[in-house]
């Protein structure tokens, strides 16, 4: 890695630990935010889908004539008329390759289904009408007739022998065959192990269920001959290059998308859907505006969803407890059609996570990527990172649970001490800086370890059953440096960029492409700027979600709004900076070398002179008597930044349980979250972040599970009836400690914190209910952790079951 010296530390600043109540807040807390539902305008036409009802048939015949003719009906669209005038399918982001070199099965996903629908809610059909409810019954009535296949929801029976067939140019349903690793160096490995340690698990399948429902409107304008879409996306640039490039056919700077406040993104809102496409396309056709917005039953069958692995795993250790090698076999479960990175997540997201935080030298994982009758499986909160520490977790365990060691013991053998950073992985990273041992004991102290037997004890007296379990994980935030983005199979680059506008009266605007769904970006950056040009915060705007305004960027997603939106913002301030020395230097006769920026003023240093940064800012754009020749007129500037790698969050979580062994109901009693995610901004939000990661890991281990009828393909789980969302109450306090090793990869020192929850809690608590169940025999159960499933974990269990020392 190349010396150098961050600018935006050169001088003296404040950024770390300052939590500044949240600016946004007092707009979306009033009723004042705008969501895209918001901006529905009075006049805009509305469309309604007819949808799939089942999850693999033939569309043998669609009759659209009634509807076409029904009260307020304008238009009624079908895959025929979008193909008639050149419309395309909807990319996939990443195209990996097998084992052998080969590119993965990408079978086109066309905005319309075409010929066949391959899952519940499937779009068919799109009704434009003058009203909603006029569009809702012109969809009732189109004659839509099907010849209903058999279909597959469950992973491993996709890729079994004699499947059901979803595409045809994917035999066995096989969308690509993935390895990474040395499988030679791991079967050595696992010959000279004194004991193999095996574990099977279902990574269960999860539902994003934001807030908001997704929402389009979508408006063509003949005179500039430009179309316009707002909708509630993470990345609107991204949503703008797939329907321009790939599916519209039309040049980018002739498409407008908008992104005003979005109500939760959590990976499902990376994508471009079909609605999206469907509706921008009908507004060039129909010259008005359109709009819709999905019902929460849509957004069950239609929003993009989580995780879904299944997987076996094998841990070779020696006669000392440490480890010497790893086999991963997972199939993982992509849907009916590829998303915009499901098939990354699935690969390298996941797998190259899979040494965590320990020194395992022979690592070797095959990922079988698997076509099923089900709602496309992309990126969830953390996105590959929760499955790779679930899986490494749990086996940590089980390994010390067999051969008697004590988990935390074991784990402390083998964690990649701090003195081994810059540490490569055999399997391609290098985590730059790190201190396990740090969070680790920061997760005890929070839990007052020592004492731990005796609350054990006092629960036994009362009953119940009381269980603690740990999670020590690594993740990787931000993105793929372009270098490596290529040959991993992406079809663009990760930069990102940022640009300031620094106003005559010295206020300043920053233009910036992320997109916040919730993390408090204006806040954030606000606070970033306020402190480097050494304004108020007040008068710092910070505008996001409108690719006409903002630079070219990915938005938000792997925790790397600040990590790379940030670090471009950065360099874009020191080039104000930068700028605004030259200008002071002309207004105090000076040298450029001799001025120096601190609190708020441009100073001669010998001299003594000084000027204010709002005195620079006028006469920045008064441009009276400047030596054009030098100097041009106006402060501003735009700045790009390129990561070098990932940076690598890490941290230990660790929880006690207490389970009632007559109805199995787990209850968490203490959580604490010892995070390393680098340098803090702003320790509220980045508290606030860590909460919301929490209770959705928590939702993982004890309440969600997406779940299809196997024979019909059906979402059971399709409202919030049925998908358990955890609530207030079954949440524990949380106990945050932040235990930074700041990174040299952003000017900031920071390494993300968004996504850190999700990763480290899962396992944590499957853990801590398993040694609470272990007296009894119990030494597996599948997330999540129901009352019902815990309580036949208990009544199964056989009390004297000898462990299963098979081999792989």
């Amino acid at each position: 890695m190349p010396d150098r010296e961050w600018s935006l530390q050169n001088e003296p600043h404040s950024l770390e630990n300052r939590s500044v109540r949240r600016i946004e807040d007092n707009r979306l807390l009033t009723g004042n935010g705008r969501y895209a539902a918001d901006q529905i305008p009075s006049n805009s036409l509305h469309a309604q889908f007819l949808r799939s009802p089942h999850a693999h048939a033939w569309i043998l015949n669609l009759d659209t004539g009634s509807a076409c003719n029904a009260p307020g009906v304008v238009a009624v669209y079908t895959a025929e008329d979008l193909e008639r005038c050149g419309v395309g399918a909807l990319p996939c982001g990443w195209k990996i390759s097998d084992r052998a070199g080969r590119p993965m099965t990408a079978p086109p996903h066309y905005p319309l289904a075409k010929d066949r629908v391959r899952h519940v809610g499937d779009p068919v059909a799109m009704v434009v009408a003058e009203t909603k409810r006029q569009a809702e019954d012109a969809v009732e009535m189109i004659a839509a007739e099907f010849e209903p296949l058999d279909a597959v929801t469950d992973t491993a029976e996709a890729a079994a022998s004699g499947a059901v067939q979803i595409w045809p140019e994917a035999p066995g349903n096989l969308c690509c065959d993935w390895e990474i690793g040395d499988d030679s160096a791991v079967e050595a490995a696992f010959a000279a192990a004194v004991e193999i340690v095996p574990i099977a698990l279902r990574n269960n399948r999860l539902v994003a269920a934001p807030m908001e429902p997704r929402s389009i409107v979508a408006s063509y304008d003949k005179g500039s001959n430009r179309y316009k879409l707002i909708t509630c996306s993470q990345n609107p640039h991204s949503v703008r290059a797939a329907l321009t490039t790939h599916i519209l056919r039309v040049p980018e700077n002739r498409l407008r998308v908008i992104c005003g406040d979005v109500g939760g993104g959590f990976g499902a809102r990376i994508n471009v859907y079909p609605e999206d496409a469907v509706l921008v396309w009908a507004a060039g056709q129909l010259g008005r505006t359109i709009s819709w917005t999905a019902s929460r039953l849509e957004t069950f069958q239609t929003d993009t969803q989580g995780r879904d692995h299944q997987t076996e795993a094998w841990l070779a250790v020696d006669g000392d407890g440490k480890f010497l090698a790893l086999r991963v076999r997972t199939l993982a479960n992509m849907g009916a059609y590829l998303g915009q990175s499901g098939t990354a997540i699935a690969s390298y997201y996941y797998a190259q996570l899979l040494s965590g935080v320990y020194r395992i030298p022979a690592i070797h994982c095959e990922v079988r990527l698997v076509f099923t009758n089900t709602v496309p499986i992309d990126a969830y909160r953390g996105a590959g990172r929760p499955e790779a520490t679930y899986v490494l977790e749990r086996l940590i365990d089980a390994a010390a649970a067999r051969n008697g060691i004590d988990p935390i013991a074991l784990r402390q053998r083998n964690f990649i001490p701090k003195d081994a950073f810059p540490y490569e992985t055999p399997l391609g990273l290098t985590y730059d800086c790190g201190d396990h041992e740090r969070t680790l004991r920061a997760a005890l102290e929070g839990c007052d370890y020592p004492t731990l037997q005796d609350r054990k004890d006092a629960a036994s007296q009362r009953g119940l059953l009381y269980g603690f379990g740990v999670s020590t994980y690594v993740e990787i935030a931000g993105a793929y440096p372009a270098r490596i983005t290529r040959e991993y199979g992406s079809a663009s680059g990760r930069s990102e960029s940022a640009h300031v506008r620094v106003h005559p009266g010295g206020t300043v605007t920053v233009f910036t492409p992320m997109q916040a769904n919730g993390q408090g970006h204006e806040t954030t950056f606000a606070q970033l700027v306020a402190e480097r040009l050494c304004v108020s915060i007040e008068e710092v705007e910070v505008v996001e979600g409108d690719t006409d305004r903002t630079p070219l960027g990915r938005g938000s997603a792997a925790s790397r709004s600040l990590v790379v939106g940030g670090a471009a913002l950065a360099r874009a301030l020191d080039r104000i900076v930068d700028k605004a020395k030259g200008i002071a230097a002309h207004l105090l006769a000076s040298e450029v070398s001799s001025i120096r920026f601190r609190d708020g003023y441009f100073i001669s240093e010998g001299r003594g002179d000084r000027i204010a940064f709002r005195e620079v800012a006028k006469a920045a754009y008064d441009g009276v008597g400047f030596p054009l020749e030098e100097i041009e007129p106006g402060l501003e500037a735009i700045a790009f930044f390129e990561p070098e790698n990932w940076t690598y969050p890490a941290g230990c979580h660790a929880c006690e349980v207490e389970v009632d062994p007559d109805t199995g109901r787990v209850r968490i009693v203490k959580l604490v979250a010892a995070d390393d995610v680098g340098n803090v901004v702003n320790p509220m939000i980045v508290h606030g972040q860590i909460h919301g990661g929490l209770a959705q890991g928590i939702g993982q281990a004890l309440f969600e599970d997406c779940i299809y009828e196997p024979e019909s393909g059906q979402l059971l789980t399709a409202s919030f009836m049925d998908y358990a969302l955890p609530r207030a109450s079954d949440l524990p306090s949380f106990e945050v400690a932040l235990c930074p090793t700041p990174t040299t990869l952003n000017p900031f020192g920071a390494k993300g914190c968004a996504e850190v929850g999700t990763v480290g809690i899962p396992p944590a608590i499957v853990n801590a209910v398993i040694d609470a169940l272990r007296p009894l025999g119990v030494d597996s159960i599948e997330m999540p952790l129901t009352p019902e499933r815990v309580w036949r974990a208990i009544q199964d269990a056989p009390r004297d079951r000898a462990a299963d020392k098979r081999e792989p």
